[in-house]
């Protein structure tokens, strides 16, 4: 099952992370860089990252120009997230390429990737949220509040797990198949923003 390997190396990639705790910490991705696990350690990585520099950027009194350095970084962990996510369903294209879809086969909501993106963010979503309910000076309303969502967080993790082998085993058999689609952001490109290719001329 897909989805047991893919929690597997999520946790992984959070657990490392937070050994050192810090945006700028070591990365090093222990798979061997060919591999979907090396895609997928590599994805919860930045997710991760990110994860921390958006609670950064949302410190009130933070001075506007580093809030405007951590923005800049974002907007490139997102260049990179997304790249990431297309590399994870191009594998998946070329795992299912001999596939021959059945005739009133259909195409799902979403890839299989994007499906795994939201699965890494629902791990980082379970270990802060478990995390809260583990501090000790918290009040007993907020560690209930936080066992209650992290309950929801939990069952919602079951369900996308299941869900993502469903879909990845109905494109095996060839009842639904791939159709990707790039995301072609154009905030980062010089050729399509028109702030940036206005400041190139």
């Amino acid at each position: 099952m897909i989805s047991e390997k893919a929690n597997r190396i999520f946790e992984q990639a959070i657990e490392n992370y937070h050994l050192f705790d810090s945006i700028d910490c070591p990365y090093n991705n222990p798979y061997a860089s060919h591999t979907l696990d090396y895609l997928l350690y590599k994805k919860c990585w930045i997710d991760t990252m990110q994860w921390h520099m958006e609670d950064e950027v949302r410190d009130p009194d933070i001075d506007p120009v580093v809030g405007l350095e951590w923005k800049r970084r974002i907007d490139d962990s997102n260049q990179l997230r997304t790249d990431t996510v297309e590399l994870i369903d191009n594998y998946f294209l070329r795992h299912f390429s001999h596939v021959i879809p059945q005739n009133d086969a259909r195409v799902n909501t979403e890839s299989p990737a994007w499906a795994l993106d939201r699965l890494s963010i629902l791990c980082l979503k379970i270990y802060h949220m478990r995390q809260e309910t583990q501090k000790i000076n918290a009040s007993p309303q907020h560690v209930t509040s936080c066992m209650e969502k992290l309950m929801v967080l939990l069952r919602q993790h079951e369900d996308l797990s299941r869900s993502i082998d469903e879909l990845l085993d109905d494109i095996r058999k060839g009842k639904k198949y791939m159709k990707v689609y790039k995301q072609m952001k154009m905030y980062n490109d010089a050729t399509l923003n028109p702030v940036l290719y206005a400041a190139r001329k």
